[in-house]
């Protein structure tokens, strides 16, 4: 999401967590946000997937261990009943199983709750952009369960970009490879730094880059960039 699109309507949250300290913590959170507008709160799946159809949310925070209904089955229902409605897993522990499930169930974007205020910010704007994300320090364990199962959710990857990379991905590997910093790839696309960084951590997870010298090397191998001369 660019500056101009966040200074037009807010992205519809709906947040689901049946702890309510956790869940007023968040959305007092949620509310100091710019550009969000917090449009309901659940405390189990099965309110969610009922409010979800009352208030037309863009993006629902899915806490994943809920009573009555947990948020994996909840997200699956969300994905048959409201398909255009994209879920934000957020749990406390991040383990390959929860990964896995919130993935399979049709989850844009995997958050632990101790994320910072712009990290939960900047996973609502990837995620109503029709993008992925996912928390870095969860990132393991994705590449882990695409490693090893392939009934996951399709991604929104580009087929004519190598390595499954969205288009967004492939124009910050380009602007890597012109030597710009985060900072100026920031400016350069109207997003915010850490937006930034979370396309570099889902590209070089994907693409198995593990530098910035790499990732010009693979952004000039792959006619991404050309290289200078």
């Amino acid at each position: 999401m660019t500056g101009a699109e966040r200074k037009g309507a807010p992205v519809r949250v709906l947040l689901a967590d049946d702890q309510r300290l956790v869940r007023e913590s968040l959305g007092m959170l949620l509310g100091l946000l710019g550009g969000i507008e917090l449009v309901a709160t659940a405390s189990d799946g099965e309110e969610a997937v009922a409010l979800a159809a009352e208030h037309h949310p863009q993006v629902v925070l899915m806490d994943l261990r809920m009573p009555r209904l947990d948020g994996i089955e909840a997200t699956r229902r969300l994905r048959e009943c409201q398909p255009e409605v994209r879920v934000i897993a957020l749990t406390t522990f991040a383990d390959d199983e929860s990964v896995l499930g919130a993935l399979r169930a049709g989850a844009r974007g995997y958050l632990t709750k101790d994320a910072s205020g712009e990290d939960i910010r900047s996973a609502i704007e990837l995620v109503a952009a029709g993008e992925a994300a996912l928390d870095p320090a969860i990132q393991h364990h994705v590449v882990a369960a695409f490693a090893g199962d392939s009934n996951l959710a399709p991604s929104s990857g580009d087929p004519s970009l190598p390595d499954d990379l969205t288009p967004r991905e492939a124009e910050v590997l380009a602007l890597i490879a012109e030597g710009l910093t985060n900072g100026e790839i920031a400016e350069r696309l109207v997003v915010s730094p850490t937006t930034v960084k979370s396309h570099i951590n889902h590209l070089f997870g994907k693409a198995g880059i593990r530098d910035r010298a790499q990732a010009i090397n693979y952004a000039y191998s792959h006619g991404l960039a050309t290289p200078p001369g």
